[in-house]
């Protein structure tokens, strides 16, 4: 007999404003044990040092979590100049200096050189596998690590204030795995200096804002009743799929996994996914094969 699951049936997205310390596993705990949901995890992993949009979905919206992983993440953060960590932000110990500091104007020019597809190496304190471990834990462990080149999608970076001589911070659009500890590496490379971050903060992941997310206080000792206004329905991450709303014949067939016809009367034919609905609420996420609507993941929100 299967193992019943403890807790509620608990389904959406939360969009926290994760605060300077808290640590990607640390804030869905919160938030999963504030809504004693059954299933929780997150769409892109923010580390303690860094602020801002970290995605919680909680039941069934994880199955839409890819959506929001896939989606492009917007950025601002600060650099200090002429200081290079083993981190490449401010937690690591110095581990180089450098005198050079780029002016305004040389900063500007660099950065075309950083946006579209760029070969990006990601810092050696991150989380990527090599050969099964954690690239981080292999360092800490006194292993050389050589971190391979990899392509990356910078959409738009633009240099926002220079408010002394010793930083300057930026707003970057990018995609998924880029890491912005890499990128001002080697922008500073690129100027014949050195640099490290100081501050990031994570404002918009795909549609979603900085503006639609709640301080961590909210969910610390709150009152469960006080919660359901801070929950976002699943779909809120899939609007940018095209809808096809289904009689509760089709509908029954989803539910079990089940293509039905495709009609393509008014329908959106050429989308490569659809959500698939009935009476508003969302039934699965489908993509059109051969003439049917096939099913590839369902929600169960009953």
């Amino acid at each position: 007999m299967a193992r019943r699951k403890t807790g509620n049936r608990v389904h959406g997205w939360v969009f926290l404003d994760k605060p300077l310390g808290m640590g990607s596993t640390r804030a869905v705990a919160m938030v999963r044990r504030a809504y004693n949901a059954q299933k929780a995890g997150h769409a892109g992993t923010l580390d303690p040092l860094a602020t801002g949009l970290l995605a919680i979905a909680l039941g069934e919206a994880t199955k839409t979590v890819p959506y929001m992983t896939d989606a492009m993440k917007t950025y601002t953060f600060e650099v200090r100049w002429g200081e290079a960590t083993v981190t490449c932000d401010a937690e690591g110990e110095v581990s180089a200096t450098s005198l050079k500091r780029p002016t305004r104007q040389q900063i500007t020019d660099v950065l075309p050189d950083f946006t579209g597809l760029i070969e990006q190496a990601p810092p050696a304190y991150s989380a990527i596998k090599i050969d099964g471990q954690r690239a981080y834990d292999l360092v800490r462990a006194g292993q050389q690590v050589e971190m391979a080149k990899r392509t990356v999608h910078v959409e738009s970076l633009e240099l926002t204030s220079c408010p002394d001589e010793d930083h300057a911070t930026f707003k970057v659009c990018c995609g998924k795995g880029t890491y912005v500890r890499s990128l001002a590496r080697d922008i500073a490379m690129a100027l014949g200096t050195l640099a490290h971050v100081t501050a990031l903060r994570r404002i918009a992941t795909g549609d979603v804002s900085i503006d639609q997310c709640f301080a961590a206080t909210a969910f610390e000792d709150a009152d469960p009743g006080d919660l359901a206004g801070l929950l976002h329905p699943l779909e809120a991450v899939l609007r940018h799929l095209p809808t096809i709303e289904l009689d509760e014949d089709p509908a029954g067939k989803v539910r079990h996994g089940n293509p039905v016809e495709f009609s393509p009367d008014g329908q959106p034919a050429n989308a490569d996914e659809l959500l698939l609905t009935r009476s508003g609420a969302p039934l699965a996420i489908a993509r059109l094969v051969g003439g049917m609507v096939q099913p590839v993941r369902v929600f169960q929100l009953d």
